[in-house]
């Protein structure tokens, strides 16, 4: 949001070795690090992309979040899809305003508010119900409490009452279970999308997609990796660290009958 940074809003502070701090600003609020205290009503009223001191006078960067600070520094109790593979699930899925997206294994909510980020709305099935919470937690914290955003308690793997769905997101252990019922409540046309951690999963997956009878077609599958590089003055190189393998993405198309 444009203007000064404001009580109730999320900051990211980023101190001089480049460590970020998620808070919520609260009138009166203290901030507490090994860096020194730093007051909230220093940064309400601030200009985003100030430079704040703190009680040891060590200075940090005040910035309004980014959705991929979020879901790196939000409360969480599953792993999440890290944004390398965000972006590429809402490109391969080809997440647009208006779609209707089931995600079956909602974890804590990070792939769920980067599609309703994308203007489509999301029904969750989840298995546990602390999980279920906390993503609910999370995308009201990030997008508000009016997101059209509904998690239930369920197995996908049981069934989907939803039909005429645009796309459906699976992060699961065993997608392969849900071709079926996937291949009835996607309209002629939706994607299927999974990410899977292991090969192995993914070969499952891929053989049920291409069984005999099921309506799926174009399944395509790929890893996503992320090199950095060092770029200061004449030392230009690639960072030595890497964020490899995280997880496979899966895509096929439900084709018409």
């Amino acid at each position: 949001m444009p203007g000064p940074l404001a009580a109730g809003e999320r900051v990211l502070l980023i101190d001089p070795k480049e460590r970020r701090y998620l808070l919520t600003l609260v009138a009166g609020a203290t901030f507490h690090t090994h860096a020194g205290v730093l007051a909230h009503d220093d940064l309400i009223g601030a200009t985003e992309g100030c430079t704040v001191t703190g009680s040891t006078g060590r200075s940090f960067l005040a910035l309004r979040p980014t959705l991929g600070d979020i879901v790196l520094k939000m409360p969480r109790g599953a792993q999440v899809i890290y944004p390398k593979d965000l972006g590429a699930i809402l490109i391969a899925a080809d997440i647009g305003p208006g779609q209707r997206v089931l995600e079956a294994g909602v974890g804590s909510g990070a792939l769920s508010m980067t599609v309703l980020r994308a203007g489509a709305s999301v029904v969750g099935y989840e298995l546990r119900e602390d999980f279920a919470a906390r993503a609910h937690a999370n995308v009201a914290a990030t997008l508000g409490p009016d997101a059209p955003y509904r998690v239930e308690i369920r197995d996908v793997t049981q069934g989907i009452d939803e039909n005429g769905l645009d796309r459906i997101l699976l992060d699961m252990p065993e997608p392969h279970k849900v071709v079926a019922a996937a291949a009835a409540a996607l309209r002629p046309g939706g994607i299927l999308l999974a990410y899977l951690p292991t090969i192995n999963q993914t070969a499952l997956l891929r053989q049920s997609l291409d069984d005999d009878g099921t309506p799926f077609g174009l399944a395509e599958t790929q890893e996503i990796m992320r090199r950095t590089w060092h770029v200061e003055a004449r030392s230009v190189r690639p960072d030595h660290r890497m964020v490899g393998h995280t997880g496979f993405l899966t895509t096929a198309r439900r084709l018409g009958s």
